[in-house]
């Protein structure tokens, strides 16, 4: 009878045992089946477009490696310049972050959640007035060049007389007088009806006091005209920045009211920034589309746009020479 109760307790043991494994494993499968990407998979720089209403509004994200567990990145908002993120949160699928307001109306954060797709990522954008929009992303491309560029002929985009080759982003307000091109006041943007791949810019303009206006390459990236300090400390939201990214090596400025030149050359995404004779940038990588761009498709041919939605401007010579 001893013998027949051990046997009893001994199975019991065994099926006691069995089931505390079978079930302490459930726990560790279901985590494993849930965490469906590494933190790599999210790395890296996106091209984001949100829908604000049926409007398709450019965005752009990149998102890194800080030490060895902690997700950082850089945002680039439907307006504004690149900020950065201190933490992206990223649970094996889903992403989250917040940044604080820069130009947006209201006072919370701007909110980015997301997760990944097999096409890339998406999700949804918390304003910081509270509005929400849907938004898909796309990996960036890194457009590499595997040759130097053969440069074909120089084409002079203003002819000095009106606006053909041009059109404007709204109601027009630009006009042409004495050979002159000007935006007399705060309006539409002025954008080439030609598109454009790698090429070398040649722009003079002249800004008034206290002036702010820009030079957008392929229509994403501006190179900033503002009337900054001659003795200002360089940075990428003054005068020959790329606005957000990329600052001056030095301030090259003449001053407002005077006539000054930008020599530009865009070579995938390295661009040189020749300002008034001086080189200030130089064959430097844009990470990302800028605040104002047209689109966030940075793998195609853009044009070239004027920003006139700030203050006046004057442009008297754009000669572009693109790449064969």
């Amino acid at each position: 009878m001893r013998k027949k109760i051990c046997l009893l307790g001994l199975g019991c043991l065994l099926i006691a045992g069995l089931s505390e494994k079978t079930f302490a494993s459930a726990p560790v499968k279901a985590d494993y089946n849930r965490l469906v990407a590494e933190p790599a998979a999210l790395i890296g720089r996106w091209d984001i477009t949100v829908d604000v209403n049926g409007r398709q509004a450019p965005s752009w994200l990149e998102v890194k490696l800080s030490g060895t567990k902690t997700l950082v990145g850089y945002f680039v908002s439907v307006a504004g310049s690149a900020r950065p993120v201190s933490e992206v949160k990223f649970d094996g699928k889903s992403f989250r972050f917040e940044i604080p307001p820069q130009w947006e109306s209201g006072t919370a954060n701007l909110v980015m959640e997301g997760e990944l797709t097999d096409a890339g990522i998406s999700g949804t954008m918390t304003e910081c007035d509270g509005k929400k929009y849907s938004w898909k992303g796309v990996k960036a491309p890194y457009l590499k060049r595997t040759t130097a560029p053969a440069w074909g002929k120089a084409v002079n985009l203003f002819n000095g007389k009106d606006l053909t080759g041009w059109k404007a982003s709204g109601q027009n307000q630009w006009i042409v007088k004495d050979g002159i091109l000007t935006s007399p006041k705060a309006g539409s943007n002025l954008i080439t009806e030609q598109k454009y791949n790698d090429f070398k810019l040649h722009v003079e303009f002249r800004y008034p006091k206290g002036g702010n206006s820009g030079v957008y390459l392929r229509g994403r990236y501006e190179v900033q005209i503002e009337d900054s300090k001659k003795d200002a400390h360089p940075n990428s939201v003054l005068f020959g920045g790329v606005y957000g990214f990329l600052a001056a090596n030095e301030m090259a400025t003449l001053g407002p009211d005077e006539w000054q030149s930008y020599d530009i050359t865009l070579v995938g995404r390295l661009v040189t920034v020749v300002a008034n004779g001086k080189t200030i940038i130089s064959n430097q990588e844009i990470p990302g589309i800028t605040g104002g761009a047209l689109d966030s498709n940075e793998g195609e041919p853009g044009p070239i746009y004027l920003q006139g939605d700030h203050m006046p401007i004057e442009y008297r010579k754009i000669v572009i020479t693109p790449a064969k």
